[in-house]
């Protein structure tokens, strides 16, 4: 299913883009820190002095934390700009000579300021704003992921960046002096395109660089007064951390405390808030009737950091005052109310996800058909939804976990290495056989994360000696979230899991009864309903894709694969991967794996996140068809 597109805002506020906001009597602010060195430059960029100290009105979590992380964002900063003007390019490993460069890192360009000027983007192509945006956050994980590999080379990764410190800052830092964050030209009121309510991020520093919250550190985004054409500063976004004393959270209702007031690392306030800055630009967004985005921090066991963020939407501040906080000193409020006609919010999809991983029936009492149409096959539960009609077809197949590849896939010179395996006695190393057929690195990260996609991944199989920890054991064992088959009004059935997804995730694989070359063409002509492996588009070239940063990156082209002629028959016997919808951008891939035999014209087809998928929304496949519809499975 295509991502709905999202209609122009149908708020009556005015279009920034052909009215400039009514000058209005500016009330006095002071100079702040934010303010002090912009000039020519935005207040994100990395080489200027870092904002005000004060953490911003939540610093629990990784707000707490964001001053350390901000001081070696800079120093990661002037490194690369250091080492720009000395050489022109870095490398994410140390070059040996000149002429044998390896990952050498694009010549930095001279940073775009960030601008002060304000639109409201109301007319966008959809698909492609938020391929832009898909590209972006590859380009973001896939470098942070590069960069935690190559921490582990020890001095290799000291030699180039340094002190070791966060991968996140780093990715950010990269992007930022290549020219890579978005929306650096223009302030977005509003929705910010490509971006949907319910997205789900893992680090503050890919909001900066995705331009839904442009502060590092302050839980409020805002263009200063001295970069406004009014004269006076208008907030944009907000993060809601949650746990801070004075707030009052409802979800459509948000009672939000300014900034300042507080001391260096305290939760408590110390002094009395001042109608400046962020607290001044709320007030003022509050009388132009400026709609603010929202963005809630919240704990997760799921996320590297322990906390990830998700966008809920527009909301308008209807109310601000003066108040006395439990600290017993004063404090701005700011009365928020959800705007009406939105998608749901994301941060309470996450709270019915978690309801109905415990207690289904109770969460959603009418529409269950199956609590596990696998019957126990699979890891984790599949159950099957539909509040829609009477249709109940995913009941009528035999539920396959596995598929049964035909024998010529285990036989003659295609699979004459099937007796060989590696020798690890603890998990496999760089140098083991396993590796050797992967081109010398493996393909997952130690928590199995795709790295990058490739043409055929070898995992270790049944013959391998090294443990089932092994990292390069991942899609063989398995579903590993709670999945669900649902009847949908758009694309018939469709797939959506009640855990959040990291990109990079080993989803599911497609299942049936594998064909020969000879058999599909007979199956075909009888009507089979079939899954052609060899029609998938190459989506994988596009995870761990790195060329806008790295000047020799070459997608990979080993192991090789040929041309696959095989289909998987999946008219009596199929898994959930066969409901999967199909979309033109898409949120999952195929990569193509061997583990249980080598014959490579006879790939496992399994399916990866090429994003980070919030609960309950619905995981799209491309089938390569074009624009076609799908509903039943007919490819």
């Amino acid at each position: 299913m295509t991502p709905s597109s999202r209609p122009p805002a149908p708020f009556p506020f005015p279009d920034l883009n052909l009215v400039p906001f009514p000058k209005l009597e500016p009330k006095p602010e002071p100079p702040d820190h934010h303010q002090t060195h912009l000039g020519s430059a935005g207040p994100l960029d990395p080489l200027l002095p870092p904002p005000s100290p004060d953490p911003g009105p939540h610093p629990t979590a990784v707000d707490v934390e964001s001053a350390a992380l901000f001081a070696e964002y800079l120093r990661l900063a002037r490194l690369f700009s250091a080492a720009s003007a000395d050489h022109q390019h870095l490398s994410l490993v140390p070059e040996p000579a000149p002429a044998a460069s390896s990952s050498a890192i694009v010549a930095r360009k001279k940073r775009k300021p960030r601008s002060a000027e304000m639109v409201r983007a109301s007319v966008y192509d959809e698909l492609h704003v938020r391929d832009d945006v898909r590209r972006a956050r590859i380009t973001f994980n896939s470098l942070r992921s590069l960069l935690l590999r190559d921490e582990k080379k020890g001095d290799a990764f000291e030699a180039i960046w340094g002190k070791r410190s966060r991968a996140d800052l780093k990715a950010a830092t990269v992007m930022g002096d290549r020219d890579l964050w978005l929306h650096r030209d223009r302030r977005i009121i509003g929705a910010i395109p490509g971006i949907n309510v319910g997205d789900v991020f893992f680090f503050r520093m890919e909001l900066c660089v995705l331009g839904l919250h442009g502060q590092s550190q302050a839980g409020i985004d805002y263009v200063p007064a001295s970069r406004s054409a009014t004269g006076e500063p208008i907030a944009t976004s907000i993060i809601v951390s949650g746990g801070y004393e004075d707030d009052e959270d409802s979800g459509l209702v948000l009672v939000y405390t300014g900034h300042g007031g507080r001391g260096s690392n305290m939760l408590k306030h110390c002094t009395d808030q001042k109608l400046e800055g962020g607290n001044l630009a709320m007030e003022r967004s509050m009388n132009y009737g400026i709609e603010i985005r929202v963005i809630r921090g919240l704990k997760s066991n799921r996320s590297p950091i322990g906390k990830i963020y998700v966008y809920d939407g527009l909301y308008k501040i209807v109310n601000c005052w003066m108040d006395v906080g439990k600290s017993g000193f004063g404090i701005y409020k700011y009365k928020l109310l959800r705007i009406e006609g939105q998608d749901e919010m994301g941060s309470g999809i996450l709270k019915l996800a978690e309801e109905l991983k415990v207690n289904p029936l109770s969460a959603r009492p009418a529409g269950y058909l199956s609590l596990d149409i696998s019957m126990g096959k699979e890891n984790f539960s599949v159950s099957m939804f539909n509040d829609i009609d009477d249709d109940r077809e995913p009941l009528l197949f035999e539920y396959l976990a596995r598929p049964i590849f035909p024998v010529e896939a285990f036989q003659g010179k295609a699979n004459a290495d099937a007796g060989n395996g590696c020798e690890c006695i603890s998990n496999c190393s760089a140098d083991c056989y396993c590796a050797k057929k992967n081109g010398g690195e493996f393909a997952y990260d130690e928590n199995g994360i795709l790295l990058r996609g490739k043409p055929l991944i070898y995992e270790c199989g049944p013959l391998c000696r090294c443990p089932p920890s092994c990292p390069n054991r991942v899609s063989q064992k398995g579903v590993k979230h709670q999945l669900e088959v649902f009847r949908s009004k758009e694309t018939g059935w469709g797939v959506r899991s009640l855990d959040l997804i990291l990109a990079g995730t080993f989803i599911c694989e497609f299942s049936g009864i594998v064909l020969t070359q000879q058999q599909t063409e007979i199956f075909s002509a009888n009507g089979h309903c079939l899954v052609h492996p060899g029609q998938f588009p190459e989506r994988w070239k596009e995870w761990g894709d790195v060329s806008d940063i790295l000047t020799d990156y070459v997608s990979p082209n080993f192991p090789s694969l040929p041309s696959l002629n095989f289909s998987i028959d999946v008219s009596t016997s199929r898994n959930v991967a066969c409901y999967l919808s199909h979309s033109c951008c898409p949120n999952v891939f195929v990569q193509f794996v061997l583990f249980d035999h080598n014959n490579v014209s006879y790939p496992h087809v399994m399916v990866f996140a090429m994003e980070n998928i919030p609960p309950l929304r619905e995981l799209s496949i491309d089938y390569g068809i074009g624009d076609e519809s799908v509903g039943k499975l007919t490819m």
